[in-house]
């Protein structure tokens, strides 16, 4: 099977297919407006919302950003992640305290929480007013925007559980919030979020545990770009980031940072088709 050029606007459940054009959702959300909404057009998508918002110091990130395309058949919300060394000091700073989860459920990395809060009401907002006709409705981020689509989608289903979103899949996301709303989100999803780590991705290693933890469901992309689903992706990841971490994390050439950029999950993912 060739790697899809378009989404396929009735997709349901678990496919590779979809997680390739939901990966290219994400690349995408790097990019300017006018770029988002012209392929978004071509996607099929006739209507594109952004959200953005910039911050002041001392917050380590300079601003969020997302956009929410929609058709009549299907929603995508995509958040755009960051450069590795850019989320480095806040993902492994241990003195900023945990910020409350939705519904009190739990607790959440204080920077994602806070990145999140900043367009959240848009989100929400884009979800309610084109959702007019039963649409499906996928979350998706790279990075930091695989955090944000987590948290996104669990707080929705929190906290306004008609807005449950049909999907997510995340690619290259960090730890994101403790074992009692990792908990909630895996029974709320379960079946529907998956989340997609490229061998030795350093991003995906961090912040460490036990304070926080991952989500279900892995797919573990080994060092040779196969995609493995459950038990012996966990296992290849285990050989595989063991070999990796004998380099400097963080560094440009680094493994760990190769194997965080989008294209190279882009290129996994192809070849898998």
């Amino acid at each position: 099977m060739a790697a899809p050029t378009t989404f396929d606007h009735d997709a349901a459940g678990y496919g590779l297919a979809h997680a390739y054009c939901l990966a290219r959702a994400c690349d995408l959300a790097y990019k300017d407006g006018v770029t988002i909404d012209r392929q978004a057009r071509d996607w099929g998508f006739d209507t594109v919302r952004h959200h953005a918002t910039a911050f002041t110091p001392p917050f380590p990130l300079q601003d969020t950003q997302a956009y929410t395309m929609a058709s009549p058949r299907m929603i995508v919300v995509a958040f755009r992640g960051t450069e590795p060394r850019e989320i480095r000091d806040w993902l492994t700073d241990g003195t900023t305290p945990p910020w409350p989860g939705p519904s009190g459920t739990g607790y959440v990395h204080h920077g994602f929480a806070e990145a999140l809060e900043s367009v959240f009401p848009e989100v929400r907002k884009a979800v309610l007013e084109l959702r007019t006709d039963g649409q499906s409705v996928w979350f998706t981020g790279h990075s930091l925007g695989g955090a944000l689509a987590m948290l996104a989608a669990a707080r929705l289903q929190l906290e306004d559980p008609r807005l449950t979103a049909d999907g997510v899949y995340t690619f290259g996301q960090p730890r994101t919030c403790d074992r009692l709303l990792t908990a909630a989100y895996n029974k709320a999803f379960r079946g529907r979020g998956y989340r997609f780590v490229n061998n030795n991705d350093v991003v995906a290693q961090l912040p460490p545990e036990p304070a926080f933890t991952h989500v279900d469901t892995l797919r573990f992309i080994d060092s040779k770009g196969t995609v493995h689903e459950g038990g012996s992706g966990l296992l290849a990841g285990v050989a595989d980031r063991a070999r990796g971490l004998t380099s400097a994390a963080f560094e440009p050439t680094g493994e760990g940072v190769r194997d965080h950029m989008m294209r190279n999950y882009l290129a996994a993912l192809a070849k898998n088709l």
